[in-house]
């Protein structure tokens, strides 16, 4: 080999490098698309002062609260954390069909334990959430990834409203789906796939990568009394919040289903889209049937040997819960000490 191709052959090596290498270099362009939801409050707590991700978007969806209360707390908790820094906010509309039910006799019927002290000023021209997300990811193409942790009803309109946005987006990860049959919202049907049906088999049709993080391996996640009192203290303009917020949500949930802890679905695909080495992914074919009285809303997933089509999504298998665990106590502490060094008004 001659001296200028071995010097080409070590600078070629040097370039390449891996997308996990360079997630650590350069943070993500995220488009988070929420219904706060006590959940989605603390991955916006995490996500604000994250260094590994920028956020370029934010937008509310109605899901756990309808669409208007979902807008006020995606305000307010901007506003709480630090809103000349965050960026433009999307307020979503209901969808066609009302959602059958929310989610308020856990969350509250403020979304955030039922007692939220965070103040919010009325925005007096909100900005609908499709055109958000149409001119975020024109404005970079192929560099946002969007995170989906409510109903699928802001992305479907935006795809309506650009038809070319598949092509742009780089990825979607999207909290939702029970491929094991066990529903939440239904026997056999999650609630963020079942609130907006349509709204989904849209989503799982678009020809951009996506990955879908089901009931399968969120259910192995709860947060417990235990966790709780590793957080932040009250002491805290952060702790404070998260200890109004989080001990109404887990009695409820405890009251309502039996179980001692609560889910926090959207704050594990958070984790795995921030993280993605944490997470086995499978490829699959997944429908979502939209006719069924007994099986609206299911997601569908083809595991035979000779599928009828082709895979269209990731589908997350296993989670690494320590791992995450470990990383959401970090950030909290980190979003703890930004909070504080800043002097955000609680």
């Amino acid at each position: 080999m001659s001296p200028a191709l071995f010097r080409f052959d070590r600078i070629d090596k040097l370039l390449r490098i891996n997308e996990n290498e360079l997630s650590t270099i350069m943070p993500k362009k995220i488009i988070l698309d929420v219904d706060p939801g006590v959940v989605d409050a603390m991955v916006l707590c995490l996500a604000a002062f994250d260094p590994t991700v920028e956020i370029v978007a934010l937008t509310s969806v109605g899901g756990n609260v309808p669409a208007d209360v979902a807008a006020k707390n995606l305000q307010a908790l901007v506003e709480f954390l630090d809103p000349p820094r965050l960026p433009r906010l999307g307020t979503g509309s209901p969808p066609d069909d009302p959602i059958p039910f929310d989610y308020q006799h856990i969350h509250g019927t403020d979304g955030l334990g039922g007692g939220s002290p965070l103040p919010v000023v009325e925005r007096r021209s909100p900005h609908p959430a499709e055109k958000i997300l149409c001119d975020a990811i024109r404005n970079d193409p192929e560099n946002i990834i969007i995170i989906c942790l409510g109903p699928l009803t802001n992305i479907a309109r935006a795809v309506a409203r650009d038809p070319e946005l598949p092509n742009m987006i780089r990825h979607i990860y999207i909290a939702g789906g029970a491929l094991g049959g066990q529903g939440n919202a239904t026997p056999c049907a999650e609630f963020n796939i079942y609130a907006d049906v349509e709204a989904a088999e849209t989503v799982f049709r678009l020809p951009c990568t996506k990955t879908l993080v089901p009931l399968d391996v969120t259910n192995s996640f709860l947060l417990t009394l235990q966790h709780l009192e590793l957080f932040p203290g009250g002491e805290t303009k952060l702790g404070k919040l998260l200890h109004e917020m989080i001990p109404p949500a887990l009695w409820s949930y405890h009251r309502c289903y039996g179980v001692a802890g609560l889910p926090i679905h959207d704050l594990v695909t958070y984790m795995v889209a921030v993280h993605p080495a944490w997470a086995t992914t499978n490829e699959l074919p997944v429908q979502i049937e939209t006719m069924g009285d007994l099986t609206r809303g299911m997601t569908v997933a083809d595991q035979r040997p000779v599928p009828e089509f082709s895979p269209n999504i990731e589908v997350v298998t296993k989670i690494k819960v320590k791992s995450m665990m470990q990383e959401i106590l970090q950030g909290l502490e980190r979003s703890t000490k930004c909070l504080e060094a800043e002097g955000v008004r609680s």
